[in-house]
């Protein structure tokens, strides 16, 4: 739900307030990888040169917002049947079904049926957003890295954010 509300979705926050308003990027998103006992959360931001920092501002602003309010019930409500429906909607495809059950047995996840997953969905709470997003989202432990032509760009636009950084230089 947490990753939906923030940059799951095209409703989502980031997308919002990053693209929609602010028309500082062409694309930004938030993306999961799950691995056997850990995983990865990102967030993507294709933006201009002379964009990046203020787009890296907004963003961090928004992970902070993300902490302090997760989510509004309403945000919470549409999230549930948002998932709930990509859920569903995941079953017709036998690929989607596969990966879903190899993901699980590669995970050590149980598998659970259709109405343990509704269930699993529709239990999460406003509290549980705020702790997860606590435990994920602290700034000081974050990094970003870059792609651009020019890597002092990238680097002054982390700087006020204290996020450590690597960049390749592109051409």
């Amino acid at each position: 739900m947490l990753d939906n509300i923030l940059g799951g979705t095209s409703s989502s926050r980031l997308f919002q307030e990053v693209r929609e308003r602010r028309g500082l990027a062409y694309s930004v998103y938030t993306f999961l990888n799950h691995y056997a006992g850990t995983g990865q959360i990102g967030l993507y931001l294709g933006t201009r040169a002379d964009n990046l920092a203020e787009g890296l501002r907004v963003i961090g602003a928004e992970l902070e917002r993300v902490r302090e309010a997760p989510a509004t019930g309403e945000e919470l409500q549409r999230s549930k049947e948002n998932v709930k429906g990509r859920v569903v909607l995941s079953l017709e495809s036998t690929s989607t079904r596969m990966n879903r059950l190899g993901s699980s047995v590669l995970t050590d996840v149980p598998v659970l049926d259709l109405d343990e997953v509704i269930e699993r969905i529709d239990a999460v709470t406003l509290d549980d957003l705020r702790e997860l997003a606590d435990e994920l989202w602290p700034l000081e432990r974050m990094s970003a890295a870059g792609i651009g032509p020019d890597q002092d760009v990238f680097g002054e636009a982390m700087a006020p954010l204290g996020l450590r950084g690597a960049v390749e230089v592109a051409a």
